[in-house]
């Protein structure tokens, strides 16, 4: 018996939406939230270790900025930071501290979801304290900590991802995990004196992912093969995919912004802006090299060119795969050169670790795999117990 024909196009509807909520529902591009959790967390901890001897002058009582000046300038911004609640040096060096530990922990992969969190609210209240002496870097450090929050990054490449595994293994249930409850309930401790001090509704934001986390962990220690379990899993996987895809949209706006204001300036139109970039003292780390490229006209001219063209060009070549690789080399290059001519690090290392998003996802499995066996090729050879031969008869 045939299938009537007007009901083809509601197969075709049903099917779509099948397809769909399949793919908005499965955790995408795992391997490039993993890279992007590692490399951000390496920049924030690298950032912190190098500002560490001057860490008091820049954000703690030592400040150009007094204490004071600064409560005025977090209620005019209405933004969040940890070290507003005091000046104390022990407080400050506590949340210095604790934000060191939390990149390390993102970056390891362990207890990830927490760690997270930790790692933003660190990373806003150290960068927030003093904004006067932030750059362009800490500004895509200070959306993109919010970003990796919402993410499922720690799928691969993590001790997250090992301790599931051999939990697996071990034939433990999904629920078994006493260090993970005990330390999701240790963080009231944090949140109830948090609750006290005005953070401009940062502390609802803080208590609904506890809730979160609480709702997550009752979910698979009651009902761990429950309809609801699975949609709990699908809902964060939604949410995942909707954190990777704004990435990808904040990287391609910062792009496009940075180009088409370019564009607008009649130094980057005659292709001379680099020329007085690289006489600027503050941007001349290596004062030979830059005038060594400051000296020629043509280089100029291409590197000028080059870089208005790539950032306006860039969103547009999503669409083909190949031509986005090969833009997509052509800006990390950039961006590294400009961290080794210009001395702007930790602004290029961000905008590469959010690059990192676009990345293919082959390049990135054969990367994993590289750093395996590099890892298996350096780790010590176990030795061997040498026992003296035993005489024949």
């Amino acid at each position: 018996m045939t299938t009537p024909t007007a009901t083809r196009p509601a197969e075709r509807l049903a099917r779509l939406l099948t397809r769909l909520l399949t793919t908005i529902t499965t955790v995408r591009a795992p391997y490039q939230a993993a890279f992007f959790r590692i490399g951000l967390s390496s920049v924030v901890l690298a950032f912190l270790l190098r500002e560490w001897p001057n860490r008091h002058v820049l954000y703690g009582n030592h400040s150009a900025l007094s204490f004071d000046l600064a409560q005025v300038l977090i209620r005019e911004e209405r933004t969040f930071t940890a070290l507003a609640w005091g000046d104390g040096g022990l407080w400050f060096e506590t949340v210095y501290t604790v934000t060191i530990a939390a990149a390390v922990a993102v970056l390891l992969g362990w207890r990830t979801r927490g760690a997270s969190v930790l790692l933003m609210a660190g990373v806003l209240s150290v960068i927030n304290r003093n904004t006067l002496v932030g750059d362009g870097g800490d500004n895509v450090v200070r959306i993109m900590v919010i970003y990796l929050v919402l993410t499922r990054c720690a799928q691969v490449w993590s001790l997250d991802a090992r301790r599931a595994r051999r939990r697996t293994v071990l034939s433990h249930g999904p629920g078994h995990d006493p260090v993970g409850l005990v330390l999701w309930a240790a963080a009231v401790a944090v949140l109830v004196p948090l609750s006290s001090y005005p953070a401009q509704g940062w502390s609802l934001v803080f208590w609904t992912l506890w809730a979160v986390q609480g709702v997550w962990y009752a979910a698979e220690l009651r009902f761990p093969r429950h309809e609801a379990r699975a949609a709990l899993d699908a809902a964060a996987s939604m949410l995942h995919n909707c954190a990777m895809l704004a990435i990808a949209a904040q990287v391609c706006l910062i792009y496009a912004t940075a180009g088409w204001y370019k564009i607008q300036g009649s130094r980057w139109q005659e292709g001379s802006a680099l020329h007085y970039a690289l006489h600027l003292d503050y941007f001349t780390p290596w004062p030979a090299l830059s005038g060594f490229l400051a000296g020629s006209t043509l280089m100029i001219l291409a590197l000028s060119c080059l870089t208005v063209m790539v950032q306006v060009a860039f969103p547009f070549t999503l669409a083909n795969r190949k031509v986005k690789n090969v833009l997509l080399a052509v800006m990390i290059a950039e961006h590294l050169g400009i961290a080794v001519v210009l001395g702007i690090p930790f602004l290029s290392l961000a905008m590469v670790v959010c690059d990192a998003v676009f990345l293919p996802t082959a390049f990135l499995v054969a990367l994993g795999t590289r750093c395996e066996r590099l890892a298996e090729r350096l780790r010590p050879l176990p030795t061997r117990e040498i026992r003296p031969a035993v005489p024949a008869g």
